[in-house]
């Protein structure tokens, strides 16, 4: 998992992360990315330890790397999964992630509800509900990748 331990919401992800991967048998190794010229040897430090895939979580500093992380990926051949839908726009091979609509709608209720007085330390934590999948079938292709049709059926989109 590559992720900026600045960016918000990143040390979240690295909790459910290694949580969730033990049960999964899936060995969990982290790659912080403090700088923008880390990303280059962290790219080759996952290769050399052989890194069979990466989730790269898009907070921080990886956010604004976007055409770099994907050019990456490419050049490494290595799949990456993303938090973000744009990644996968940019060439990326796949990304879930929270509905973009449905978290600007909740964020719209919260705005209202505080514009009318609620105190927001009175608002409760909605986690999202609805989730997208995105797949991008050309970067597969060039992987060597052949997405089950089964995903692809699921997918919200899929890039050709």
């Amino acid at each position: 998992m590559l992720y900026d331990p600045r960016g918000p919401g990143s040390t979240g992800h690295v909790r459910e992360s290694e949580s969730a991967a033990p049960p999964l048998r899936i060995e969990l190794k982290l790659f912080e990315v403090r700088s923008a010229e880390a990303l280059d040897t962290t790219f080759q430090t996952a290769v050399r330890g052989r890194a069979e895939a990466l989730i790269v979580v898009h907070a921080g500093l990886l956010q604004t790397q976007r055409a770099r992380l994907v050019d990456l990926a490419a050049r490494t051949r290595l799949p990456v999964m993303y938090t973000q839908s744009d990644f996968v726009l940019a060439g990326g091979l796949m990304s879930y992630d929270a509905d973009d609509d449905d978290r600007y709608r909740s964020v719209a209720t919260y705005v209202d509800k505080i514009l009318k007085g609620t105190r927001p330390a009175d608002l409760p934590v909605v986690r999202p509900t609805k989730f997208e999948l995105f797949i991008n079938v050309k970067t597969a292709k060039a992987l060597g990748l052949t997405i089950p049709p089964s995903l692809l059926l699921r997918a919200d989109q899929v890039i050709e």
